[in-house]
C-alpha cells in the first residue's frame, strides 16, 4: 500500500492551529478541530476528494474571518501567552505567520 503523504493546505494547517490554541476557551473549537483531522484521514485514505475537503476548510475559515484573521490571532494568541513566537517552517503558513509575529513585536 502506497503511503499518501500530502500535506494539508495553508489555510488548513492555519485553522488546526487556530482551533487548538483556543479550544480551552471555546469548547467548540476542540471538537472542530477533531472535525477537521477526521476530514484530513479521509483525504488521506483516498474516502474525500481534497477538493471536497478544501471546500470545506474554505467553509469553516470564512466563518473566523478568513486566512488572515485567523493566523493573525492564532500568533497573538501565542505571543501574548509566552511573550515569542518559536514555530519555524518553510511551509506558507509559517513564512505568513512569521510576518504577523515580526509585526507584533515591533509595537
Amino acid at each position: 500500500m502506497e503511503k499518501n503523504t500530502e500535506k494539508p493546505s495553508p489555510e488548513a494547517k492555519a485553522l488546526s492551529l487556530f482551533f487548538m490554541a483556543f479550544k480551552t476557551t471555546t469548547p467548540t473549537y476542540k471538537d472542530k478541530s477533531k472535525r477537521i483531522n477526521r476530514l484530513w484521514d479521509l483525504v488521506k485514505s483516498n474516502e474525500l476528494s481534497r477538493e471536497d475537503y478544501q471546500a470545506e476548510i474554505e467553509k469553516m475559515i470564512n466563518m473566523y474571518g478568513g486566512y488572515s484573521t485567523v493566523v493573525e490571532r492564532t500568533v497573538q494568541y501565542y505571543v501574548e501567552k509566552t511573550g515569542e513566537w518559536k514555530s519555524r517552517g518553510e511551509d506558507q503558513y509559517s513564512q505568513d505567520a512569521q510576518k504577523f509575529a515580526n509585526e507584533m513585536m515591533k509595537k
